[in-house]
């Protein structure tokens, strides 16, 4: 079942996710909504904060990525519970991010170019794993979400000023997109 996708300006996006244990409701189909939601959006990961639900649950397919970046190739990986335990390499900032979340929107940012992280699988079997290239930004773009961020809280103050109006019409519903969003509540005048 395709979810719609929560927009920016939605508190869900604004908190910290939350652990989840290996009985969590329905997750195989929940996991399974979510990779529906995610290509049906064009999307290469997708969070839980995303979907409106504050768990710790990540998605990635990064294959769109393959022709330009070969790691993208076979990166399609469910991330429970994740944990990033080390930042590491160069800081990689030539690359524009975008995110269902923020339609519209594309910006560099600056990140590791890799990462060690420790997760479970969608088996609940406990992994750790160095991420490095498309595969660690594809993932630190999607922890983010957990962490209760989205990736222009990563850009300059004078970007984000820039930025303030596309910003605005997202949170206040004034965007259109090929894909379902959920509607922010309305602000009271």
């Amino acid at each position: 079942m395709i979810l719609p996708i929560v927009g920016y300006g939605n508190n869900v996006l604004k908190k910290e996710a939350q652990e989840i244990t290996k009985d969590y409701p329905q997750l195989s189909e929940l996991i399974d909504n979510m990779f529906e939601t995610m290509y049906a959006a064009n999307g290469v990961g997708l969070a839980a904060p995303q979907i409106n639900l504050s768990i710790r649950l990540i998605v990635v397919d990064a294959e769109p990525f393959k022709e330009v970046y070969p790691e993208a190739e076979g990166f399609k990986q469910v991330f429970i519970n994740p944990t990033i335990l080390e930042y590491k390499g160069e800081i990689w900032s030539d690359f524009e991010e975008g995110c269902l979340s923020l339609p519209e929107i594309h910006e560099e940012v600056a990140r590791p170019s890799e990462v060690v992280v420790r997760y479970f699988d969608e088996n609940f079997v406990e992994h750790t794993e160095e991420l490095s290239g498309i595969r660690a930004r594809v993932f630190q773009h999607e922890y983010d979400h957990l962490q209760g961020k989205v990736f222009v809280d990563r850009l300059s103050s004078l970007r984000k000023t820039l930025l303030k109006r596309k910003l605005n019409d997202i949170a206040n519903n004034r965007v259109r997109t090929s894909y379902r969003m959920k509607m922010n509540p309305t602000k009271k005048r």
